[in-house]
């Protein structure tokens, strides 16, 4: 219990020495500019130079690959490849095996059973399969009402 009680005692005093010790040294709390981060305002700038000199590097060298690219469809007469903004490579779908691709809401449509696209519906014995369908429940009903495990 002494020991606990000389160390409480004699480390508050060594730890106001050695705050002392630090703000003469010129450390501490009255150390340079910060920012919120608690960084220095001189590696956070560093830090974005660097950024840029990358970025400029990566858009040079894009630059250099275009050339190059340029250089080789014009040896080899090759035309460049254009980007539909508007979606018509689904018109060019002809002769494809996958098809289009459908929307979601296609596809909700499809889950839902709103497009009755199923060889039943094509036969039109959907009314057929219903009543059948109610015939069974009812049939399920009666035998769940006899048999034990059923209740």
């Amino acid at each position: 219990m002494a020991g606990f009680l000389m160390k409480q005692m004699v480390g508050g005093k060594l730890d106001d020495l050695k705050g002392g010790m630090d703000k003469l040294a010129g450390g501490g709390e009255g150390e340079g500019a910060t920012t919120e981060t608690g960084e220095d305002p001189e590696v956070v700038a560093a830090r974005q130079e660097q950024e840029e000199r990358r970025k400029e590097k990566h858009r040079k060298m894009e630059v250099e690959r275009e050339k190059m690219r340029t250089q080789i469809r014009g040896k080899y007469n090759i035309q460049k490849k254009e980007e539909d903004p508007f979606g018509m490579a689904a018109a060019s779908m002809d002769g494809r095996i996958g098809g289009p691709k459908k929307t979601p809401e296609e596809m909700a449509k499809m889950m839902n059973g709103e497009e009755d696209d199923s060889l039943i519906g094509q036969l039109g014995l959907t009314e057929q399969v219903e009543k059948a369908k109610t015939a069974v429940n009812g049939a399920l009903e009666t035998v769940r009402g006899f048999l034990p495990f059923g209740k």
